[in-house]
């Protein structure tokens, strides 16, 4: 068995793997065409052609080419080159992809995960105004490597946010998101963590009509870890896991991350008290909420 990589080894393997060039992304990728609008795996490799006018190739070793249309959208490329691109670069090099965005305290990771919509972008904001650093916004790269330790990497540092969250955060925008995403860049309220630091919690958003935080125990744990996102699909086909494979992850991560729910009505109120819950939760863990 390989030994496990640092934080720091990492973090360069990510930045010389997201290097980027401009030339001509080629029509297949492997044995696989590249058609509009399509993403392939192939040959160890990846490529995305989209409907608007940008493609993006890349090789192992080599980096990301990135082919631009004319007519195509400059908004767009941040959003592609941070979303699919690079969660396939990071499972071709066997990290692990949550959808979650996250806070980090006292040297330790705190995520909030659910599907799109769920709030996830607009809670970590909510708490950046209550002195919570960002750690990621939307997709977060867990390094395995290390069988005691499960390591959070640090995500893009922009938060992406709807006209009704930035009302609610306070958070203020920066420029559209594009390719038609009712969305606005806009910077962390409460700054940003730039290192790699220890996964401590990972907590699952509901909507429901009373406010409450639980701890989940047991084989809620496990269940709870099969997320239906792009992100999954994309690890499903660049490391082929056998369902072995995929249910020792899960088991390992229900054995070494505190899990939890945080289940709020979607209204202003309720994100006032969504917002008083998840603080507490993340500056008091280390008590009942843990492992």
């Amino acid at each position: 068995m390989a030994a496990p990589r640092t934080p720091a080894q990492t973090i360069a393997l990510l930045k010389r793997e997201t290097r980027l060039r401009e030339g001509r992304v080629p029509p297949t990728i492997g044995d696989y065409p590249l058609r509009r609008d399509s993403h392939v795996f192939g040959g160890g490799q990846f490529g995305l052609r989209t409907d608007s006018g940008y493609a993006f190739h890349y090789v192992p070793g080599e980096g990301v080419t990135i082919e631009r249309a004319v007519h195509a959208d400059p908004a767009e490329q941040e959003l592609w080159l941070n979303g699919s691109v690079y969660a396939a670069i990071a499972c071709l090099n066997g990290l692990y992809p949550l959808h979650a965005s996250a806070v980090a305290h006292d040297g330790r990771v705190h995520a909030f995960t659910g599907p799109s919509g769920a709030g996830k972008s607009t809670l970590v904001a909510g708490l950046g105004q209550r002195g919570l650093p960002l750690f990621c916004d939307d997709t977060m790269l867990l390094d395995l490597s290390d069988p005691d330790h499960v390591i959070a990497l640090p995500g893009h540092k922009r938060l992406k946010l709807t006209d009704a969250a930035l009302a609610l955060t306070g958070a203020k925008p920066q420029a559209p998101v594009g390719a038609g995403v009712d969305k606005s860049y806009a910077l962390p309220p409460g700054g940003a963590i730039g290192e790699p630091l220890p996964l401590a919690q990972l907590v699952f958003l509901e909507t429901i009509a009373a406010a409450r935080f639980e701890p989940l125990r047991g084989a809620e744990r496990f269940a709870r870890l099969g997320d239906d996102h792009y992100t999954q699909d994309f690890y499903a086909i660049a490391r082929r896991p056998t369902q072995a494979d995929l249910f020792a992850l899960r088991a390992r991560l229900a054995r070494q991350v505190a899990m939890a729910r945080l289940a709020r009505p979607i209204s202003a109120e309720g994100f006032a008290i969504s917002l008083d819950l998840a603080e507490s939760a993340v500056r008091s863990f280390g008590g009942e909420n843990a492992v």
